[in-house]
């Protein structure tokens, strides 16, 4: 056969090929074998040695129209596997409008984050600022400075995790007081803050016990601060959290850094007072403790108790979001349990 008929018949079979291939990588596979440097082409070229002088151009002319003709078959049936490829995608993914949409689950704030942020408005409502300080602490500011040397036996009720001899975990947002009391100027007006976050104590975890918890602490130093404006504003806040209906009591206790010192009791919003398992037949509800600021933590703050007086309150969002939404575990809180977690959807 000669070179000129070889050449014909390599472009007969390879346009052939190329339209038979059902595979884009049966048309790589062609384009490697015919035209690539070891492909028959090539070979067959090999033969111009033999072809007379005033013959080659002609042959050569024709090899490189062979090359052209079965490229543009392997690139049409490219375009055409390409085309049938893309069509059967959108026909396997394409989106049926008329179905229902998928269902979007929109979470929620934590109702500790709820009941933290609704007690934090009602505060800044009344000219409160939030001072949520240091959950590592000093032990100066955690316990010194309010009134609870070394050697006080208070110490014992919140032993907790110390980092080293002056820094710990800090067992009650209090210790936010004296850095405020230091820092805040008198000339300009009363001091009135709130400070919540995270406390640490060593503690048996249980239904009503956490190692870890809330607490926002209150504080307001101006002159004249009595025990009615303490009242005044707890009985407000109660009424604020747990309806406009509530009384409030106080019943006498100790703290080492107010004096007087109470526990503050709420009448019971399940019952109004009248007994209940709830507030165990009492009509009452312990809810937090407070009193008026110790004249010894106004001296060491650099402040003269002839002159100023203070009142001070502490509360755990975690008791007051249990007692106000009948939460009988405050582990509850911790466990990321969505079924627990989705019935407290914007209650605040």
């Amino acid at each position: 056969m000669s070179l000129d008929d070889k050449l014909k018949s390599l472009r007969e079979n390879g346009i052939d090929e190329a339209k038979r291939a059902q595979r884009l990588q049966e048309l790589n596979d062609l384009r490697v074998n015919l035209l690539g440097k070891k492909g028959p082409i090539t070979k067959a070229l090999r033969g111009m040695k033999d072809v007379p002088a005033e013959q080659r151009p002609e042959i050569g002319t024709l090899a490189n129209n062979v090359k052209k003709d079965i490229q543009q078959a392997i690139e049409e049936k490219m375009t055409e596997l390409n085309e049938k490829l893309v069509a059967h995608q959108l026909e396997e993914e394409k989106i049926d409008v008329t179905l229902p949409a998928a269902k979007q689950v929109q979470g929620t704030k934590h109702i500790l984050n709820q009941t933290i942020e609704d007690i934090e408005q009602f505060f800044i409502g009344l000219g409160y600022e939030v001072a949520p300080g240091y959950e590592v602490e000093e032990d100066h500011y955690n316990f010194e400075r309010l009134n609870i040397p070394k050697d006080h036996p208070a110490r014992d009720m919140q032993d907790t995790f110390y980092l080293s001899d002056e820094l710990l975990m800090r067992t009650q947002t209090s210790a936010q007081e004296g850095r405020d009391m230091e820092a805040h100027d008198f000339t300009k007006g009363p001091l009135k803050m709130i400070s919540p976050g995270v406390v640490y104590r060593r503690d048996d975890d249980d239904a009503t016990h956490s190692h870890q918890f809330h607490q926002i602490e209150g504080l307001v130093v101006d002159k004249n601060i009595s025990m009615a404006d303490l009242k005044g504003t707890l009985e407000a806040l109660c009424r604020h959290v747990f309806g406009a209906q509530r009384e409030i009591r106080f019943r006498p206790s100790y703290f080492p850094f107010t004096e007087p010192s109470v526990e503050v009791d709420v009448s019971c919003f399940n019952c109004d007072g009248k007994g209940c398992r709830i507030c165990k037949y009492t009509g009452w509800i312990e809810v937090l403790g407070a009193g008026l600021t110790h004249p010894n933590v106004l001296k060491m703050s650099g402040i003269d108790p002839n002159e100023y007086s203070g009142m001070a309150f502490g509360l755990g969002p975690e008791r007051f979001a249990m007692l106000k939404y009948g939460i009988n575990d405050i582990r509850d809180f911790y466990l990321n349990d969505v079924r627990f977690l989705e019935q407290f959807k914007g209650v605040n």
